[in-house]
This record gives C-alpha cells, sequence and structure tokens, in this order.
C-alpha cells in the first residue's frame, strides 16, 4: 500500500470524529461527554475584545480571566515565522487534539510554515473547530467566544505538534456570573 494510499485511509478514519462539530472534534477519547467549555458567540452581543498575538512560542496575553456568560471576540494575529493554532479547551482536549494534528503534519495536510487546504479537504480533514484557528505566518483570524461552560479553568493552546510542549499555552480562569 503507497504512502498516498495509508494517508487518505488515516483521514477517511478520523472523519466521523470531526462530524461531530467544534468541541466534540476535540474531545478526550474514551469518555462519553465532552467537556462544556462554552460555545461560539453572538457577534452582536460582545462583551469584550482582546487582541492576541500569536509569535514563536508564546501568546500575548498569557494570561486571561473570564466571567462566566462573558463573550469575548478575540483578534488573532500570528506574528510568527510557522503555522500557528489557537485553541480554547482543558488539557484532555488538547491532548487528543495534537493528536490529530500530528497526523495532519504526517499526511502532508499542512507544513512548518503553510496549510495544504485541498489536502486537508481530500482527507475529510478541514480543521473547522468553532474554539480555534490555525493561521499560517501573517494571517489574521477572530474567535468570538461565550464562556458559559461548567469549566473552572481552560486553557488556551497552540497543538502544532512541539508547540504546546515549548511553552505555547496560556491560562484562562472562569470567574463568577457575568453581569447582562
Amino acid at each position: 500500500m503507497s504512502k498516498t494510499s495509508i494517508a487518505r485511509l488515516a483521514g477517511i478514519a478520523l472523519v466521523p470524529f470531526l462530524a461531530f462539530g467544534g468541541t466534540a472534534a476535540l474531545a478526550s477519547p474514551g469518555h462519553d461527554e465532552t467537556p462544556n467549555i462554552g460555545q461560539t458567540g453572538d457577534i452582536s452581543h460582545v462583551d469584550r475584545v482582546i487582541q492576541v498575538d500569536m509569535g514563536e512560542m508564546y501568546f500575548t496575553p498569557d494570561a486571561y480571566e473570564f466571567e462566566r456568560g462573558e463573550t469575548v471576540r478575540f483578534e488573532l494575529v500570528n506574528s510568527g515565522r510557522v503555522v500557528h493554532e489557537f485553541a480554547i479547551g482543558t488539557d484532555e482536549m488538547h491532548d487528543a487534539h495534537l493528536q490529530e494534528m500530528r497526523t495532519m503534519m504526517q499526511n502532508g495536510m499542512m507544513t512548518v510554515r503553510e496549510l495544504r487546504h485541498d489536502r486537508m479537504e481530500e482527507a475529510g480533514m478541514m480543521h473547522v473547530d468553532a474554539n480555534s484557528r490555525l493561521l499560517e505566518p501573517g494571517e489574521t483570524s477572530e474567535i468570538v467566544w461565550t464562556f458559559s461552560g461548567d469549566q473552572d479553568e481552560l486553557i488556551i493552546a497552540c497543538n502544532v505538534p512541539g508547540h504546546r510542549q515549548a511553552g505555547m499555552e496560556a491560562s484562562a480562569v472562569i470567574g463568577e456570573d457575568h453581569a447582562s
């Protein structure tokens, strides 16, 4: 069997996991329930805007505090020289997602500096999670997120292989209920 066939089979095997949507795609394997980390926010009801710089193995800012129910628009800029990801989740979600990112890299769907969307599409691994963005150097994007889940602490991490391990993560603490 050729490497191309193996790559396609690996991608096809992951399609059912990605079909469950944003946060479910990052869920820890073997668990019956996906952690409730919040949801996509309503752009017309943003409480706060945070500009995030993603550089070589860092996020600025690198620590966050949110109120439960607060809706935040993250304006993301990859100022680095390599592909970076901004992903909101639990430790277990990031560990599971790292495996998907390794598969994407090993199968040529992305390189250190480039996202190959055509190859992602062929394999059914488009990386369209509501709680994350994967950006090439110089790209910008945004996430609007409502921190309405039952988690008191979350991690914002880059799951490109080796990046989180090199320190590219930020803490997120969710406190008291947001005053409407």
